[in-house]
């Protein structure tokens, strides 16, 4: 999905800028928000081939859970690409939609009865805390700040992915939680 947006990008430059005489000249909205759109997104995956394989392995997967297409794909490209952000510490990305499964299962409306919210199931205090709009019902900015935060918990518990995980859903020194992620990772979602 992201690779397209490459290609696209690359053809719009193409026709849109075919040489200095009129790049000043194109001021269209509509462009420049595509463009801005496109440019904002980073392609996070290395080659076409490795993006075709994760989302044709995940993809019917999720299906019992995502009733859309569109929205399938959405979640299978911000997991991907905010679990492998940090190349210091990447998070498998079939662990995140196990988290995810466990956590809402891939409802990003859900609220729970603490207050978490959407898919990975964030606090609305973290966006506070980080000064950025509260956004958690949406896809891109919940999986962001859960993969954020699942990250911040595994330097913190010295990649001890239990402990971590416990941290996550607030429950501490408790071994339920991340045992049933771990078991759906591997039952269901591993890779």
């Amino acid at each position: 999905m992201r690779y397209a947006q490459g290609v696209l990008l690359a053809l719009i430059v193409s026709f849109a800028l075919p040489g200095p005489s009129r790049a000043d000249q194109q001021r269209d909205p509509e462009l420049k928000e595509l463009l801005q759109k496109i440019i904002g997104s980073a392609d996070c995956f290395t080659d076409k081939y490795e993006s075709e394989v994760w989302y044709k392995s995940m993809e019917p997967r999720l299906a019992q859970f995502v009733p859309t297409h569109a929205e399938r794909l959405e979640i299978l490209d911000q997991v991907y690409c905010e679990a492998k952000r940090d190349p210091t510490l990447q998070i498998p990305p079939d662990l995140v939609l196990a988290l995810m499964e466990v956590e809402s299962r891939f409802d990003r409306w859900a609220v729970s009865p603490a207050g978490a919210v959407g898919l990975m199931q964030v606090m609305p205090f973290w966006p506070r805390q980080l000064g950025v709009q509260n956004q958690l019902v949406k896809v891109a900015p919940n999986i962001r700040m859960g993969c954020e935060i699942l990250r911040y918990y595994l330097r913190v518990e010295h990649r001890n992915w239990s402990l971590a995980l416990a941290r996550y859903n607030g429950s501490v020194g408790h071994n339920k939680y991340p045992a049933l992620v771990m078991q759906r990772w591997q039952r269901a979602w591993r890779f």
